[in-house]
């Protein structure tokens, strides 16, 4: 099974801290406007959930793999609730590429793959290098066409 780019969990600690900085802002708002909070609780706060971020953020790298079969895309994900995913390919609609400018930056790219049948019934497969991404969006469709052309024989 293939894994994702390592590059990924710099982008999952990022958010992470990122939250964790929002916390922090809400504690001290908390603090000044309504009822006084002890500095130090502020920062234990803080640091437990930047550390329960990071954590979290390793452990979904370690957990993230999908693999291309003969028939289905196959996705092994999560952490709290651990997901198995197969995606036939015959019910694959269409595949996109996406680079936001913070995986632009850190030069990583998504696989977005949508399916039929349910509203909003996508997934994503996060930090792939772009050309990475490019070739299994393409594999992706070509897979899907070879199956659509199989089932209607």
């Amino acid at each position: 099974m293939e894994r994702l780019n390592s590059r990924v969990q710099l982008l999952w600690i990022g958010r992470a801290v990122v939250v964790a900085a929002l916390l922090a802002g809400v504690a001290v708002a908390i603090d000044r406007f309504a009822i006084p909070v002890d500095p130090p609780l502020i920062a234990a706060v803080v640091v437990v959930a930047a550390v329960l971020g990071t954590v979290h953020a390793v452990l979904r790298f370690r957990r993230w793999r999908f693999e291309i079969q003969d028939d289905a895309l196959f996705l092994v994900r999560g952490v709290v609730t651990q997901v198995d995913t197969s995606v036939p390919y015959v019910r694959l609609q269409h595949t996109d590429t996406q680079r936001g400018p913070v995986e632009r930056l850190v030069g990583l790219s998504s696989v977005v793959v949508y399916t039929a049948g349910t509203r909003g019934a996508d997934i994503r497969i996060p930090g792939l290098r772009p050309e990475r991404a490019t070739e299994l969006r393409e594999q992706l469709r070509e897979l899907a066409a070879e199956s659509e052309a199989t089932d209607a024989v």
